[in-house]
């Protein structure tokens, strides 16, 4: 029996878009990594819109100057879909309110969670704080009221309202209907875990 070889896939590996990333976070133009590595920024150009393929010496000889290992120009990033019937819930501590966890538990540099809140739902009676820097909350249905030691602001359907995670602050649906809400905290304050 003869073995079967693989073939080759057909599609080319773009990594253009990763090299750009790099060079830009970098703070560094088309025009230094030319000067560094000696190929053109026309090249450099069409190379990072996947237009042109290096060969392997200047592909090593860009990851030099970027300070970037070859391999992770080949690694698959790494990306997670929790789906919504599938997202843990948790309880923060609000009352009416269905809340689940969107990101990974894996995930430290922010926590994104979804609040399905009743008529009734709020934060409860005392201001809270969320041991976090930031807090994003996003109305995608109803109306909250959201109040401070100094003031309430009311966020409607489409509104974001961002604050300082550590303010103490609680919340509550206005208008006697439901409301649907994201909360994206950063860095996540928790694991998540049941």
């Amino acid at each position: 029996m003869r073995a079967i070889h693989p073939s080759a896939d057909e599609t080319a590996l773009a990594i253009g878009a990763k090299l750009r990333a790099v060079r830009t976070s970098q703070g560094m133009s088309l025009s230094q990594v030319a000067t560094s590595t000696g190929l053109s920024k026309g090249f450099l150009s069409r190379l990072e819109r996947d237009e042109t393929s290096p060969s392997v010496s200047t592909l090593v000889q860009l990851c030099q100057v970027l300070s970037l290992p070859v391999g992770a120009l080949f690694a698959e990033p790494d990306v997670q879909l929790i789906s919504y019937a599938d997202a843990p819930r948790i309880n923060l501590g609000g009352f009416g309110a269905d809340e689940r966890m969107l990101s990974p538990r894996s995930q430290e540099g922010l926590q994104v969670l979804r609040s399905e809140l009743e008529p009734d739902a709020h934060g409860g009676s005392e201001l809270y704080t969320i041991s976090c820097d930031v807090e994003v909350l996003h109305v995608v249905k109803g109306t909250l009221s959201v109040r401070f030691a100094d003031r309430t602001v009311v966020v409607r359907a489409g509104d974001a309202l961002t604050l300082p995670g550590r303010e103490p602050h609680t919340w509550r649906v206005e208008e006697d209907r439901p409301a649907v809400a994201i909360w994206v905290l950063v860095p996540a304050p928790w694991s998540g875990s049941a």
